[in-house]
């Protein structure tokens, strides 16, 4: 192991060297030029997180390269967008079925739209025991509809939705008996939840925080506490996206120490485990994680009865992980390999996903040295990370665009590179 004083250049250098392999053979086996990989070595330019941990799996560092580059290594966190101040439309259900509209800062959305919101309480003298399980139902379907709408719309359009059925949801629960009240408050529960996926979706780590906390909390009521656990695997999602693979680790195995969870959020939980480890070049260990991941999640749930946990759209998640795992784990040639099998059994009605798993696999190409393919492939998805307005995905964009734009001569960068510039700016609106 090196001393931390020591360089990541002088180290990358000196395992080179141990390897026996030139400095062009070097240069060549990761597609960087020799002369990027030179000023890499002797420190005049700083290594990007895709260099990192490719030079770390090329030369069976197993995490000591990625370790030393430290925050280098690191992606950048999501931010909030300019228009954080921008008017949304909140709706919430009244007793007879019907909707009420009402102006909220999108940020007041964003970072605590159950208080903000609280003054816009439905009207009426309470729900009679024989129609609060039909309304129940009622909202069962509206959440269901709301993910089915967060596969292809902004965060902006579905998350201003989930808040106001949020707060609906809390005021039948003070209208409603013991008898459907844990019911009200499981699905209260994963309506917050869902919100802070949106809360991260538009960029903004804090009110996603914030939205899990709060579906903590509310499933209490409810008398179940395996949504605490899997609060715990969507703080991990958060550091994940950060690039932090040391706080990824620790928070997914927090989230497997909590007792009496569902088979379904154990799996979740060490599949999380496992991104952690690829991100820290822990190959070993990611991949027994993956192993482990994949017998749990072939079990039977064993949650309540509700709305699915986690992805509902991927029928094997463990599989696209591994996709994403080997990426991060520098073998990009062989997530191409498994995140293209597997995007393929991604229905088209998956927006989000197939977009999210879809730009991952061009990045995955393009790093691999499969330009062409990168480039023809990614195309017909820049529309589609425009209109999903996802802060997660345009992560994986913005690292696929600094990577082509490498080969700026090349005539299949040159004739995606305005349309990639589009879809940069319109995402980040």
């Amino acid at each position: 192991m090196s001393s931390l004083s020591e360089t990541f250049g002088a180290r990358l250098r000196a395992l080179r060297v141990a390897e026996g392999v030139s400095l062009s053979e070097f240069a060549r086996r990761l597609y960087y030029s020799k002369g990027h990989v030179s000023r890499i070595e002797t420190g005049a330019q700083s290594p990007s997180p895709e260099f990192v941990r490719k030079c770390d799996a090329a030369l069976r560092a197993e995490g000591e390269l990625i370790a030393l580059a430290g925050g280098t290594a690191r992606t950048a966190r999501t931010v909030v967008s300019e228009s954080a101040e921008e008017e949304v439309w909140v709706m919430t259900m009244t007793p007879d079925g019907g909707a009420a509209f009402s102006p909220v800062a999108r940020r007041d959305v964003l970072l605590g739209g159950m208080a903000v919101i609280a003054g816009l309480k439905v009207s009426g003298t309470g729900v009679v025991s024989a129609n609060a399980e039909a309304q129940l139902l009622y909202h069962r379907r509206l959440f269901d509809s709301a993910r089915e709408l967060g596969q292809f719309s902004s965060p902006d359009v579905v998350l201003p939705m989930v808040v106001g059925q949020a707060q609906a949801l809390r005021t039948l629960a003070t209208q409603v008996d013991g008898r459907t009240l844990p019911g009200v408050a499981s699905l209260a529960a994963r309506t917050a939840e869902y919100a802070g996926w949106m809360a991260q979706e538009s960029g903004d780590d804090t009110a996603a925080a914030w939205w899990t906390e709060r579906a903590v909390q509310v499933a209490k009521v409810a008398g179940d506490d395996f949504l605490g656990g899997y609060a715990l695997v969507r703080q991990a999602l958060i550091t994940m996206y950060q690039g932090d693979g040391a706080a990824t680790v620790s928070l997914a195995r927090r989230a497997q120490e909590q007792k009496n969870l569902p088979a379904r959020i154990l799996g979740l939980a060490v599949q999380r485990e496992a991104q952690g480890h690829a991100l820290e070049g822990d190959r070993d260990a990611c991949l027994a994680a993956l192993d482990r991941a994949q017998a749990l999640l072939s079990e039977p749930d064993g949650a309540p009865e509700g709305p699915v946990i986690g992805t509902s759209h991927v029928s094997n998640p463990v599989a696209v992980a591994t996709g994403w795992c080997l990426y991060d784990l520098g073998r990009p040639a062989e997530a191409a390999e498994v995140l293209s099998r597997e995007l393929a059994r991604i229905p088209g009605s998956a927006v989000r996903a197939r977009a999210r798993f879809g730009v991952r696999l061009c990045l995955a190409y393009a790093a691999s040295g499969e330009l062409e393919r990168a480039c023809r492939l990614v195309r017909p998805l820049l529309g589609q990370v425009a209109q999903l307005g996802s802060a997660t995905v345009r992560i994986d964009l913005r690292r696929l665009a600094t990577l082509v734009r490498r080969w700026h001569s090349d005539p299949e960068v040159r004739a995606l590179e305005p349309d990639l510039t589009v879809a940069l700016g319109r995402s980040a609106g």
